[in-house]
């Protein structure tokens, strides 16, 4: 008699929900998964090594290109470190805006993954929904930092300039007359965190809107409930964080439990799941978008009504303004002295690390004292998520696969690194 044997399959690399980076080995069992072997390393870049060969400052826009997606989430958790290090005091301005657009980039995320997501498991309609607020906080970013997606605006010891007096805006063209393109200025006409106003009133309407889509929907459901559980033993075990430790029943945010920036100073609460399965997941970050929208409004009405300073004054680490550097020869010096050979770091250890969207990211930094860091170590959310695909996957068939990598929120920058 023929002896009966697993069959073993590539998933990937071309799979779409990880956009041709991950290749992971199925053993199957008929249609049921026995067992997933991820294989990493095909979007590797070297990050970690890279950064020993730049200064301190160099390193900024290398964050925004590990998770793509929370790109100003990475760059708070490396400036924290180097500030403490450094044992420097950011402006409560600064931290306020910080604390703004860590949320901005939270919402960015989870209209992202939610859009994503419901691609993986055949739903069109959301994404199309989910691109359209992305837009509007995609232009947020570019105001503040001239870039879409590759900021680069948060510096050690704040961020690289203050909130712009105005929105860009919508020109007359072949496609919008002046009638379309005075509606689509509507809300463009004040400053930045007058749009950003409009943005929260709107925001928990199209949230409602994207639960229309999938919350009952019964399609939905049968693709998530029951998917992928975890047990909040097992996830504290497996070092799951964020979303995927709080899906779980755990209440552990760093927002909460190791304030930085500005999150002592707002109101929020922290949405739990109960049965540890995808579609908790999936509930848990809806809850989040709503809870980050609440945040943003703190931050505007706290922003509008105390201007100050946005970067240290210490110009050893944060250089000069445009007019002081033009017109004064020491600040020159200061100029071209941070921009040539960069900060001089104190010898010492330090680790920083941010509730980013995925979960916790930290970054542990060694310094020897010279311009750039002796070592650099990236915690990536994602690294240990996919290190449980194997206990999650077993048991279940190669369709839930797709539904698993979706709830894992997985970006191959940060696991590659």
């Amino acid at each position: 008699m023929a002896e009966i044997r697993n069959y073993t399959m590539n998933f990937g690399p071309q799979h779409p929900a990880a956009h041709g980076v991950l290749r992971l080995v199925l053993e199957l069992d008929g249609e049921v998964v026995e067992r997933a072997d991820p294989h990493i390393g095909l979007l590797h870049r070297g990050t970690e090594k890279l950064a020993e060969s730049k200064t301190f400052l160099q390193s900024v826009p290398y964050m925004d290109r590990l998770d793509y997606v929370s790109m100003m989430s990475n760059e708070h958790a490396y400036v924290m470190a180097i500030e403490k290090l450094l044992g420097l005091e950011v402006p409560l301005r600064a931290k306020y805006i910080r604390t703004m657009f860590d949320e901005i980039t939270r919402i960015l995320n989870h209209l992202l993954w939610i859009g994503a997501h419901g691609l993986d498991l055949g739903a069109m309609t959301v994404f199309l929904y989910a691109f359209r607020e992305r837009e509007d906080l995609m232009d947020c970013y570019e105001a503040v930092s001239g870039a879409r997606l590759h900021a680069a605006y948060y510096r050690p010891g704040g961020v690289y300039r203050d909130l712009p007096d105005s929105m860009p805006r919508y020109e007359a063209s072949k496609i919008h007359n002046q009638k379309a393109v005075d509606e689509l200025n509507a809300n463009r006409r004040g400053s930045m965190l007058d749009f950003i106003d409009d943005f929260t009133a709107r925001f928990p309407a199209c949230v409602d809107e994207y639960e229309n889509l999938l919350t009952d929907n019964r399609i939905w459901k049968q693709r998530t409930v029951g998917i992928g559980v975890v047990s909040p033993e097992r996830a504290l075990a497996l070092g799951l964080t964020g979303p995927m430790l709080r899906g779980s029943g755990v209440e552990w945010d760093l927002r909460k439990k190791q304030p930085y920036a500005a999150y002592d100073r707002v109101e929020f609460d922290i949405p739990v799941g109960v049965n540890g399965d995808c579609y908790d997941r999936y509930l848990v970050r809806m809850e989040e978008m709503r809870q980050s929208n609440r945040i943003i409004k703190q931050c505007v009405d706290w922003l509008r009504a105390n201007p100050g300073p946005v970067i240290s004054g210490n110009h050893k680490v944060a250089p000069p303004g445009r007019e002081e550097m033009k017109s004064n020869m020491e600040e020159l010096i200061h100029h071209f002295k941070l921009f040539t050979e960069g900060m001089h770091v104190p010898e010492g250890e330090a680790y920083a690390a941010v509730e980013h969207p995925k979960g916790e990211f930290g970054i542990y930094l060694v310094s020897d004292g010279a311009n750039k860091p002796y070592r650099l170590k990236i915690r990536a959310p994602g690294f240990a998520h996919l290190m449980a695909m194997d206990e999650m996957a077993k048991g279940h068939m190669i369709a839930d696969v797709v539904a698993l990598m979706g709830t894992m929120d997985i970006v191959f920058g940060e696991i590659d690194r």
